[in-house]
This record gives C-alpha cells, sequence and structure tokens, in this order.
C-alpha cells in the first residue's frame, strides 16, 4: 500500500508542490536552508571534476546560503543554484529535479521530509498506466455477465 502511494504521480505532484511552495516561502522569507538529495539525480554544469565528485555521498546535503542562497531558483521542477565546491572553490551550476530532494532543512533540523520517488519519464509512464488501466477495469467490468448490459 505504501509503495503505491509513493509512487503514485499524484502523490507525487501533490510533493512537489509542496517542496516548491516551501523553497518560494524561504526565498521570500530569506531563509538559509538545506537540501538532502540524492546525488545521481543532479546535473552540474560544468561538470565537476572527478576528484571532488568521488566525494559525493548517494544522499548529499547542500546548504544554501550567502551567494548560493542569492543565485538559487526554481526553473519549471528544478532547483538551480551555482556553487563552488573543493578546496579551489570550483564554480558549478547545480540543477536538482525538486522530487529528488528528499529533506529540507533548517538549523540542523528537518523540516520537511519527501516520500515520493522521482522518475525523469513519469508523464509518459502515467498515460500508458491510465489506458492500460481503464482497460483492465472495463474487462473485470464486463468479466461478470450482469454487467453485460453496461457496454454500449
Amino acid at each position: 500500500m505504501l509503495l503505491d502511494i509513493i509512487k503514485n504521480d499524484n502523490f507525487r505532484k501533490l510533493m512537489q508542490n509542496h517542496i516548491e511552495e516551501l523553497i518560494v516561502y524561504f526565498f521570500k522569507s530569506e531563509q538559509n536552508f538545506g537540501i538532502l538529495c540524492k546525488i545521481d539525480e543532479i546535473s552540474f554544469e560544468p561538470e565537476l571534476p572527478e576528484y571532488i565528485s568521488a566525494e559525493f555521498r548517494p544522499m548529499t546535503l547542500f546548504f544554501l546560503a550567502g551567494y548560493t542562497f542569492e543565485t538559487a531558483h526554481i526553473d519549471g521542477d528544478k532547483l538551480i543554484f551555482e556553487a563552488g565546491f573543493g578546496s579551489e572553490n570550483v564554480g558549478s551550476f547545480v540543477s536538482v529535479p525538486l522530487l529528488s530532494i528528499m529533506q529540507i532543512i533548517i538549523d540542523e533540523t528537518p523540516i520537511f521530509v519527501n516520500l515520493a520517488t522521482y522518475e525523469k519519464n513519469s508523464e509518459e509512464k502515467t498515460e500508458v498506466k491510465n489506458v492500460d488501466g481503464i482497460k483492465n477495469s472495463m474487462e473485470a467490468l464486463l468479466s461478470n455477465p450482469e454487467n453485460k448490459k453496461f457496454k454500449k
């Protein structure tokens, strides 16, 4: 049951909207915050050198403050910000899909936990699921001989 919920597209959209609303609220309130996110779903432009990217853990915390906070914005379904990495402060634009943000943290305290799963092509899968779901529902309905009268 829980897996059905966290993989449900409506639940994903609800979580994504909530993440976006919280982040916009923090921008307006000028409140610094951290995001704990899945590193394999994040992109860096330009790409970071291997010796820096190799140090990232599967779940990585980014703290948005100072210049990083000032450059942060939401573009579609992504949070984008510029940050410096390593002892050389190598600059890169970080692009984080909102649904890959697992926690939002203020003052070392998680204030939001995202349970939805992120899938790059969830919209395409939704259309296929809906068509298959309607077909399966109709077959189930018509498998009962008493329901044949409902078919038009």
